[in-house]
């Protein structure tokens, strides 16, 4: 007499669903432990000052377009430069520019950046500046009161890093 195989049991369904849970649920907590440790969640202090404040920020950002100064950014290796000029092409003149370089999600890599004025609309620093997309804020300002503020996304790519 031959011996049959016994066949799809209650035991095994017990085992498939178990697996399967055991699977979804250990991805879950290892997506929410990356998702914790990698980005803060604050994207503003105090979110009712920030709605306070956010007309007349806009009011200011569309003056200063309307103005038609801008800046160019360029990253060769480690020598960063900047150039801001007005909409005709001439030097805008402006005392000292400062660049915010962030990354769009986390904070670890940011730095702040002083440039050094080496003519009239033409800035430059040093600083390696590690691979990938980056939001760069650039601050200018003539006595102490900002011309010109703007926020790009660059990707080092774009520079031949």
């Amino acid at each position: 007499m031959k011996a049959s195989a016994p066949g799809f049991t209650g035991f095994h369904m017990l085992l498939a669903t178990s697996a399967f849970f055991a699977v979804v649920i250990a991805v879950n907590v290892t997506m929410a432990f990356y998702a914790s440790s990698s980005w803060s969640g604050l994207v503003v202090e105090n979110t009712y000052v920030a709605s306070q404040d956010f007309n007349r920020k806009a009011a200011v950002m569309k003056a200063m377009a309307a103005s038609g100064i801008r800046g160019d950014l360029s990253i060769k290796g480690q020598e960063i430069r900047y150039r801001i000029h007005d909409r005709d092409g001439s030097p805008a003149i402006v005392d000292d520019v400062v660049l915010n370089f962030k990354r769009p999600v986390g904070d670890h890599e940011d730095f702040l950046l002083s440039l050094s004025k080496i003519d009239d609309g033409q800035f430059e620093a040093d600083h390696e500046v590690a691979g990938g997309d980056w939001i760069v804020e650039a601050v200018s300002r003539k006595d102490g009161v900002i011309v010109m503020h703007e926020a790009k996304r660059v990707d080092t790519a774009e520079f031949g890093q």
